[in-house]
């Protein structure tokens, strides 16, 4: 059975950090990603890693704050999330595929495993 398990959510001041972590079983993927989704809002991209290459894709508004990271021998990755802003309250998802997916790491459509989310509150 393959699952994802999110951890690390909780809530943070402004300008905090926080580290999502996402662990994976039952097989392994090569890329990975995160979403995030606010009550009422439709789910967005946030970051993706493609393993084999180490190539990493952000969306605009978290470049240069968030950084994507993996342990291929943990099947972990990690979501370090720094200076945070209230707008960014979510909860958020990590999601899973296999294969070289290039421009489609964006679309949620392109995952086929998702885990259960964790919430990220950011207080201002």
């Amino acid at each position: 059975q393959v699952m994802l398990v999110e951890s690390g959510g909780g809530l943070v001041q402004t300008g905090g950090s926080l580290r999502l972590s996402c662990a994976a079983s039952g097989r392994t993927f090569t890329t990975y990603a995160w979403f995030r989704q606010a009550p009422g809002k439709e789910r967005e991209f946030v970051a993706a890693i493609y393993w084999p290459a180490n190539t990493q894709r952000y969306a605009d508004s978290v470049q240069g704050r968030f950084l994507i990271s993996g342990n291929n021998v943990k099947n972990t990755v990690y979501l370090q999330m720094n200076s945070l802003k209230p707008e960014e309250t979510a909860a958020y998802y990590c999601a899973a595929a296999g294969g070289w997916l290039g421009d489609s790491m964006e679309s949620s459509l392109s995952y086929q495993y998702w885990g259960q989310g964790t919430q990220v509150t950011v207080s201002s």
